[in-house]
């Protein structure tokens, strides 16, 4: 979904824009614990997705009333939208498929790799070309990647690869959600994001669905919805306070949660590797955060010389 953009400078961040940003990390911590307690008790990955965003229309069609709100049922493409959506479903089911073996911390590990490959394909894709500072930037993220998943060793297994297709699944979400911004309604984006993969996954939910087995599981299932659903919510709040960039660091300390998470639910702790590597890249994430930062100030200075000279001349 398409994340509203602040105007605002580069002053203090709003405590309460932070707030928001770690409850929704919080939030997006127990959907990916849920999803990974359901796995482990023995339902499908497709039929726990497709319940996922099944809870999240209704909660889409219970605040924003479409009948009412007519925005958020035009758009301008419908193919696009149906493809963008596809990349989120992608991006949970692939996830969800990693949690049945791997740990918390080695899917966000990964998952946090994601917005160094949207930076990548910004270039070609969007015409937004990084400079050789990111690129390095994105090197060495890469670096910590591979210090996770460590490929042709006996640690490395299919999980990781379920992990690495969902994060690229979501680097395309991204990349669709700001090309299609211009065109499309935020509330288009919101609702057919969870529309379009309840249709398309209808044809396989009866070879699917797994039925909960006891009323635990059917409350962790059904919460599913609710933690992605109001945690994109709350990351909406946070962005119209704030800008991207000011919030940009806050989103790792998710990486805390899911330690702890994993820990007290699962009785597992990441290994040294998977801590080596998810200290690289968010360092490389936080460098690119930095840069960004720094351009933005630049060009800000720019068009204020810019003004004072014409002043000057007027």
């Amino acid at each position: 979904m398409r994340i509203p953009q602040n105007n605002a400078g580069d002053g203090p961040t709003p405590g309460g824009a932070i707030l928001l940003v770690l409850a929704a990390g919080l939030l997006f911590s127990f959907l990916d614990a849920s999803a990974k307690f359901l796995v482990l008790g023995g339902m499908d990955a497709p039929f726990i997705s497709w319940m996922r965003f099944l809870v999240h229309l209704v909660l889409v069609l219970v605040l924003f009333r479409p009948w009412v709100n007519r925005q958020m049922l035009a758009t301008k493409s419908l193919p696009l939208q149906v493809l963008r959506a596809g990349f989120l479903f992608g991006s949970t089911f692939f996830n969800f498929l990693a949690l049945n073996t791997l740990q918390l911390a080695q899917t966000m590990s990964i998952f946090f790799f994601a917005p160094m490959v949207i930076t990548a394909l910004a270039g070609p894709l969007l015409g937004e070309w990084a400079g050789w500072r990111r690129w390095m930037a994105i090197v060495a993220g890469f670096a910590g990647v591979l210090v996770i998943t460590r490929p042709g060793v006996a640690t490395f297994e299919v999980g990781h690869i379920f992990a690495l297709c969902s994060m690229m699944s979501y680097c395309f979400y991204v990349i669709m959600t700001r090309s299609m911004g211009a065109t499309e309604t935020p509330e288009s984006l919101i609702f057919y994001s969870a529309l379009a993969p309840v249709i398309l996954m209808l044809p396989v939910v009866p070879a699917t669905a797994s039925m909960p087995d006891g009323a635990l599981q059917w409350v962790v299932l059904l919460s599913l919805g609710f933690y992605g659903g109001f945690g994109h919510w709350l990351l909406i709040k946070a962005y119209k306070q704030a800008s991207t960039t000011a919030l940009a660091p806050y989103p790792y300390l998710q990486m805390v949660w899911m330690i702890c998470f994993g820990y007290v639910i699962f009785d597992q702790l990441p290994d040294a590797f998977t801590l080596i590597g998810a200290a690289i890249i968010v360092a490389s994430g936080l460098y690119i955060v930095h840069r960004e930062r720094r351009l933005r100030l630049a060009r800000s200075a720019a068009y204020h010389t810019e003004d004072q000279q014409l002043a000057k001349k007027l």
